[in-house]
């Protein structure tokens, strides 16, 4: 793999200051109508300027509120190229895709082909099942909102040594559970939310064997309905033609350098089972997070069922796949998502009308110096956009 460093240097990302704004503030693929005088425009562009500045590569926002939609890029989709972030680079969801993946089991559970309290080893294969502590105790119910006690897989050494050295390596869902073979569960299945990427790699697993696979019922029920043409899930050169990735970066040895990781970032994403693996324009990931809420995918018992919270800290926590938090005061439902060249937030506050999305290119899953800052101005963000 091909390593290109760039010392994060303040007048080199002032470069985006000539690239900010879109030849077009019209999508080509959604007709979506671009609000040009949205009333959150200036200081949000003015934020995603400060994000540049800082030391992240690039970023994208998309919001949709009562005074319609508004998107803006900012920075680089790539430093070696000079290449400008635009409104049309798709973005990896990382764990939002766990929402997606929540959507196709309720699907199943609709339809009576599976029920929220059923055991896992009634739709697991046995020797799947065997490889997990308990697993006639823990339900579908306890996969969705991480109550499981499943030990998660990327906490393995092994596992993070040969996705970091060995990039290419083809990891089958089966892989990822073997990581987790015969460890005792990390509580009672059931007594508490502490989320888990393992619990998404069964439920992929659950709905292999039930439809034959998972990724195809994916777009089929929650892609096609909602009209998501620029929305992939494990996704290969192939699948996404004309469509372009912006470049992936990571702070390796926490030094404030930032290292090219794309490959490692693709060919990691490209492998991903129901815990990850959905790359999707800015709006696209608004009208899939709009669809869902405004019944369009689930059936309205069916969603209430998606936002029974299990509460951490004496608050509603997570539900079927769908996260439930504050920011600046404002509660929001929706899902983040983080890797080592990625990182996104698609949420939507309720008080206020408002969803958004947000992608930036730069890892974060590992400490770095640059997250210091970016996250102080990621605050003043959301009190721009909640005020």
């Amino acid at each position: 793999m091909k390593k290109t460093v760039y010392l994060i240097i303040f007048s080199l990302m002032l470069i985006q200051n000539n690239w900010a704004q879109q030849v077009s503030k019209t999508s080509n693929k959604n007709s979506i109508s671009i609000n040009e005088n949205h009333p959150k425009s200036q200081k949000v562009s003015e934020i995603l300027k400060e994000f540049v500045q800082n030391g992240c590569p690039g970023a994208s926002i998309a919001i949709l509120d009562d005074n319609g939609w508004w998107l803006h890029s900012a920075g680089l989709a790539s430093l070696e190229a000079n290449e400008p972030m635009t409104d049309n680079h798709l973005h990896y969801l990382q764990s939002v895709a766990k929402t997606y993946m929540a959507v196709a089991v309720l699907k199943l559970y609709e339809t009576g082909k599976l029920q929220l309290e059923n055991p896992i080893t009634k739709h697991l294969d046995s020797h799947v099942s065997q490889m997990i502590q308990r697993a006639d105790e823990i339900t579908v119910r306890m996969l969705l909102n991480h109550t499981s006690g499943i030990p998660e897989y990327n906490f393995d050494p092994d596992y993070a040594t040969t996705l970091l050295q060995h990039p290419e390596t083809v990891f089958k869902s089966e892989d990822y559970i073997t990581y987790i073979k015969g460890k005792n569960l990390d509580f009672e299945p059931g007594s508490r939310y502490s989320y888990r990427n393992t619990n998404y790699v069964l439920l992929s697993m659950i709905v292999d064997n039930i439809t034959g696979g998972h990724g195809d019922f994916i777009r089929t029920q929650v892609f096609e309905p909602l009209h998501l043409k620029s929305t992939y899930y494990q996704i290969s050169p192939e699948k996404l033609k004309d469509e372009k990735l912006p470049n992936s970066y990571w702070d390796r040895y926490s030094n404030g350098i930032l290292e090219d990781v794309s490959f490692l970032q693709q060919q990691n994403v490209a492998h991903m089972v129901g815990d990850d693996g959905i790359v999707t324009s800015t709006q696209e990931a608004i009208l899939f997070l709009k669809g869902l809420l405004e019944g369009e995918l689930l059936k309205e018992a069916t969603l209430k069922e998606m936002m029974t919270w299990v509460m951490r800290n004496e608050k509603p926590a997570y539900g079927l796949g769908l996260a439930h938090n504050e920011v600046a005061g404002e509660r929001f439902y929706g899902h983040s998502g983080g890797g080592l060249g990625a990182g996104c937030e698609l949420r939507y506050f309720p008080d206020k009308h408002l969803y958004m999305f947000i992608a930036i290119n730069i890892g974060t899953v590992t400490e770095s110096p640059l997250h210091l800052k970016l996250i102080e101005i990621r605050e003043r963000l959301y009190q721009s956009l909640l005020e």
